[in-house]
């Protein structure tokens, strides 16, 4: 309940917005209810043209607006009026003595600096979108909120009219407090993207301040698990992706429905589809099924085959725009979310028969080879590193066996070592003819991720009705070194003819002698894929 004694009439406005939404109807609503209205520059005329009075400025401050608009509200007699302690007689003395008029309510949105970065604008017009008053006016009001109230937002505008006409002019002290808070998350984000975009122009990714700025796009009813609370939170980073898909159709959202189909997307997405059509089928973060093709129905039928069981309530991500015939594969499976670039109108029918059936559209494919920033929290503090980027094409491939891979299985090599960057360490890829056909994921030692992978290989050839194994004549991709041969000779009992691996452990002479003794062909990398 509010106490009178917590109540602060608003009689005086300084509005100055970038924003103008609403800004016209709400000035409107204070001036009725008798609140003296200061303002700046753009947002004065847009309030003039309106029919308001308004005091500009200039009037209050005994100083032009100049210098191309920086110094206009960089004044006394402005953060004067919003820093004056009302029940402080000094303050107020000083106030009468230097002819310093209180304000009450600031409304400030800022120069629209990360939509200037988003539009790829030069140097100087960038540097011109950066607001300097507006964070010193938010600043200076929301320090004194005991006396002002500030809005950052023009969603706020319809909550402090409601309160301002409920308590006869007058604002809450529970409400200046929260607006407070919320302004100074934003001028806080809003130097986060400022500080980004300088170490982004000087090719710095992890700077000796790292700064996180974001604004809360989703909030979940849940997160990882009912007790859990989550929110998806969208950075100044423009890369297509799920965080920024539009959902078409389908359920709300959920924290792993996001979290999976972001790691879909990202794998999906490595391949160009100027060269083949893929699919990756994702559960748990993991690939259970990735192939490319010559149409996305087909490179989807394949992914299916790999783990048909593993792939019911999966994630579906396509690096091509999903049409009719691979949407109709689709929706025979129990699917929880599909995600791509688009989607023709016929897809778009077909999938509206599953009404809970997520469709997300990204509008575009992200560079695979300029992954965003990884940041992962530990107590105390965070883990920040720069995405893993190198592809296997950009690779220097050497042979270390007395057998060379053939060109079917270099190229299957180079698929699978792909894939297993997107696999959980310990990752194990068996690949063939450009699909997968066993993963084995998140082992604490890779024999048995080998063995998961074969079994999921004969699992997946009993399912599809074949004779064999689908790991027969397979390569194989390790995303880490062999530190013993059992790992190598697991995957050779499955069948694989061909091995990728990183190379680099101190028994590489033994896993050489046992893959040239199984009649394997193997290639080191000399890159690591480790995914925790």
């Amino acid at each position: 309940m509010t106490s009178p004694s917590d109540l602060r009439t608003v009689r005086t406005a300084l509005l100055s917005v970038s924003d103008k939404t609403g800004l016209v109807p709400f000035a409107q609503s204070l001036a009725a209810l008798g609140v003296t209205l200061i303002s700046t520059g753009g947002t004065a005329r847009a309030l003039q043209e309106a029919g308001l009075e308004v005091t500009d400025i200039a009037a209050v401050t005994g100083f032009p607006e100049m210098m191309d608009g920086r110094v206009k509200t960089l004044h006394p007699k402005v953060h004067g009026g919003l820093l004056a302690v009302r029940s402080n007689p000094e303050h107020e003395a000083a106030a009468q003595t230097h002819g310093i008029g209180m304000i009450d309510l600031v409304v400030v949105n800022l120069y629209p600096f990360e939509e200037t970065v988003e539009a790829g604008k030069d140097w100087q017009t960038t540097i011109e979108n950066i607001d300097i008053g507006g964070p010193a006016m938010i600043r200076s009001a929301a320090k004194n909120h005991a006396d002002v109230l500030v809005c950052t937002d023009p969603a706020d505008y319809g909550q402090i009219t409601a309160e301002i006409s409920a308590n006869a002019g007058a604002t809450s002290l529970a409400t200046r407090q929260a607006l407070a808070g919320k302004a100074y998350a934003r001028t806080a984000s809003y130097d986060a993207a400022v500080a980004r975009w300088f170490a982004q122009t000087s090719d710095t990714h992890l700077p000796p301040k790292l700064t996180l700025g974001g604004t809360r796009a989703l909030e979940m009813r849940y997160g990882e698990n009912p007790h859990q609370a989550a929110a998806l939170y969208l950075t100044g980073d423009k890369r297509p992706g799920v965080a920024r898909a539009t959902q078409v159709q389908g359920k709300e959202l959920s924290y792993n429905n996001i979290n999976d189909a972001d790691a879909a997307f990202e794998l999906a997405a490595s391949f160009d589809p100027a060269q083949r059509a893929a699919v990756a089928i994702i559960k748990h973060a993991n690939p259970c099924g990735v192939a490319c093709a010559t149409t996305l129905a087909e490179a989807y039928q394949l992914a299916l085959r790999c783990d048909p069981v593993s792939a019911f309530g999966g994630i579906v991500a396509l690096n091509g725009t999903l049409d009719a015939d691979a949407a109709e594969h689709i929706t025979k499976v129990f699917t929880e979310v599909i995600v791509v670039p688009d989607a023709t109108d016929e897809a778009k029918a077909l999938i509206a028969k599953k009404k809970n059936l997520r469709l997300l559209l990204t509008g575009g494919l992200p560079d695979p080879a300029t992954p965003s920033l990884s940041i992962k929290t530990v107590a105390g503090g965070f883990l920040a590193q720069t995405g893993d980027g190198l592809l296997p094409a950009a690779l220097e491939l050497n042979t270390v066996t007395k057998r060379a891979p053939s060109d079917q299985e270099l190229a299957d090599l180079r698929f699978a070592f792909l894939v297993a960057k997107h696999v959980k360490s310990n990752a194990i890829v068996y690949a063939k003819d450009g699909a997968t056909v066993g993963i084995g994921a998140g082992q604490m030692n890779r024999r048995d991720s080998s063995r998961i992978a074969a079994s999921k290989a004969q699992e997946a050839a009993e399912a599809a009705g074949l004779p064999q194994s689908l790991a027969i004549g397979s390569v194989v991709a390790s995303d880490a070194f062999f530190p013993f041969a059992d790992g190598l000779l697991a995957a050779a009992e499955a069948g694989v003819t061909a091995v990728i691996q990183p190379g680099g452990s101190i028994r590489d002479e033994e896993v050489i002698a046992a893959a040239d003794e199984a009649g394997l062909a193997m290639v080191f990398t000399g890159v690591r894929h480790f995914r925790h």
